[in-house]
């Protein structure tokens, strides 16, 4: 095992670094990352090798050792050192590395009408990682970033107790043990406190009901575009893509080609933005930006993924519709959320692996990916 420092960090390996091409879990004294579509050992950049009371059990006692005597020393000059004979133990993080995939899956899962990608469920995506959390409890001997158990699982007892009502066994035995998990940690909300005791009853006295289980389409189903259509009153109209770093999990359409503009021949010009959301999801308050040839604008999303975007030239006067019709429009670009850098490359990759998982879902699969692989589109 070659060990290093990076960015002031002692740290082991070498995964992608692109979000969102890497998925990342927070353990005691460490952060812990592999690269998305491949097999490999994870990355350990040790934020406290100290508080790594796990690290015996991945790179065995001597590891730890080593690993021990190697991080107390100073970062500044330090150069990197191959550890003879020590190696990560992959079985030792299988759970750590489900773990970082399903806090990948409630972020990144690239959801989509026009890449066919169903969304996965919130509710049962954050059962199976608590229960998961619980589990690796031994990587987590202090609190991190992905060590709250109450906090995944308090909001989402009403939801799983449709979910069990629908009859799937599969669901039964995993709201069982969410159940269990919530007598052990406790739920302060008291609205959600009485929600699961509710949901504990409805457990304790059934095995599965009688109905059978059902497609869940209506829960997985996304908006089909903005709909914002063909315009009369158009001086220009095109479409944008939405990097996803740059918006919150959740919100959005993943597809491509999912921000509609147009200009409308107003005298004030103004460009009106429309974004493709999940149903149910809520946009209001996230920024907007304009950009096309010298002029500019800015705005935040309504409710309802609309935006009405007052465009200004460089000396920051109001264009007018005049100005509009003869104004060059072909370089416009329409950024929703923060700017980031993100390629369509990378986006691509994304979606390719998540319907490899939904084509052919393996042993690490989530229930919430097994249900959504199963229901008719």
């Amino acid at each position: 095992m070659r060990i290093g420092v990076e960015s002031g960090l002692w740290t082991t390996g070498n995964v992608e670094r692109a979000l969102p091409l890497v998925t990342v879990l927070e353990v005691s004294g460490a952060v812990m990352s592999w690269t998305l579509d491949e097999q490999s050992t994870p990355q350990i950049e040790f934020t406290d090798a100290s508080r790594a009371d796990w690290l015996w059990r991945v790179v065995g006692e001597r590891g730890h050792v080593a690993v021990a005597a190697v991080t107390d020393g100073p970062t500044d000059s330090a150069v990197a050192i191959e550890l003879d004979g020590i190696d990560v133990d992959t079985e030792a993080v299988e759970i750590p590395r489900r773990l970082a995939l399903g806090h990948w899956l409630r972020r990144w899962w690239p959801a989509g009408v026009g890449d066919g990608i169903p969304a996965l469920d919130l509710p049962l995506l954050d059962a199976e990682i608590a229960i998961l959390t619980s589990a690796a409890e031994i990587f987590f001997t202090d609190d991190t970033i992905d060590s709250g158990v109450a906090e995944l699982l308090s909001p989402h007892a009403a939801a799983l107790t449709e979910h069990v009502r629908s009859g799937d066994p599969r669901v039964v035995e995993m709201v069982r043990g969410c159940v269990d998990l919530v007598e052990e940690v406790g739920i302060g909300d008291p609205v959600h406190r009485s929600e699961w005791a509710e949901l504990s009853a409805l457990t304790a006295h059934m095995d599965a009901l009688d109905t059978p289980p059902r497609g869940r389409q209506d829960d997985y189903a996304l908006a089909a575009g903005s709909g914002s259509g063909p315009r009369t009153d158009a001086i220009a109209a095109g479409t944008d893509t939405i990097r996803w770093g740059g918006v919150p999990a959740g919100i959005f359409d993943a597809a491509e080609d999912t921000v509609d503009w147009y200009v409308r021949a107003d005298p004030a010009a103004t460009v009106i933005v429309a974004a493709a959301m999940v149903p149910g999801a809520d946009p209001a308050g996230i920024d907007v930006s304009v950009r096309a040839a010298g002029v500019r604008g800015s705005a935040v999303l309504g409710s309802d993924g609309r935006a009405h975007v007052p465009l200004v030239d460089t000396d920051g006067e109001p264009m007018n519709d005049d100005r509009a019709w003869s104004h060059d429009w072909s370089s416009t670009s329409v950024t929703v959320g923060v700017p980031v850098e993100e390629t369509r490359e990378t986006r691509d990759r994304v979606r390719a692996f998540a319907r490899r998982r939904l084509g052919v879902p393996g042993p690490d699969a989530f229930l919430a990916e097994i249900l959504a692989a199963e229901a008719d589109y």
